[in-house]
């Protein structure tokens, strides 16, 4: 690893991967996992006048506000875990929270971008397959065990399909991210930060990938 704070953002559709890539790199490298589902969720099981209004952005498959978020994102490299760096899974969503990111990091506070290619049929059928604890956030596929049973392995709560997993909100997502998210591949790609690797593969394939990614950087 690279001295100095490290900083990376994992882009892709929903389902391609990002959480269990992103989750990855932060234990192999010692980063901080700056997610804003995480975030956005704890605001949700808070029951606050904010969390009831993201609950309903989220419900919808809508977003929320870039003000809000980029706040959020913030607060949290001030947080201990993040003065090494840290791994950014679902954000920045647009040009805007980008530049925002790069006013908070400097110039050459982001090393890398890495999009984890995936196409709209795979994105469909992962996500409408995928069941999630409402608890932890740990995910599991519609035949597991903890699914089928609809309690949680690791902490015992309840494990649901997200209103955010049917197909109509699933749709909108991938709408969203055509218009909003997918200009930022040429944005960093004009930086010469950008990377992209197939997240059609096993997890195992597509973390080997990324670190192959980092290796040939020379960020590893």
């Amino acid at each position: 690893m690279t001295t100095g704070q490290f900083n990376l953002v994992v882009l892709g559709k929903q389902g391609a991967g990002k959480g269990t890539q992103s989750q990855r790199l932060c234990e192999k490298y010692s980063l901080a996992h700056i997610s804003t589902g995480d975030i956005l969720r704890a605001a949700v099981q808070a029951g606050t006048t904010l969390g009831l209004e993201v609950k309903s952005v989220l419900d919808s498959g809508g977003l929320v506000s870039d003000d809000l978020v980029n706040k959020l994102v913030e607060d949290r490299f001030k947080e201990e875990d993040a003065k090494r760096g840290g791994v950014l899974d679902g954000f920045p969503r647009n040009i805007g929270q980008a530049e925002a990111l790069e006013e908070l990091l400097g110039a050459n506070g982001l090393k890398l971008c890495l999009y984890i290619e995936l196409p709209n049929e795979l994105v469909m059928q992962r996500l409408s397959s995928r069941r999630v604890c409402q608890e932890c956030g740990t995910t599991y596929k519609d035949t597991d065990p903890a699914a089928i049973s609809g309690t949680c392995e690791v902490c015992g709560g309840d494990v649901v399909q997200r209103s955010d997993d049917q197909p109509e909100a699933i749709q909108k997502r991938l709408d969203i991210f055509e218009r909003d998210t997918a200009p930022l591949l040429s944005f960093y790609e004009k930086k010469g930060i950008l990377e992209t690797v197939n997240g059609d593969e096993s997890v195992d394939a597509v973390a080997d990938a990324i670190n192959a990614v980092l290796s040939s950087r020379g960020l590893v």
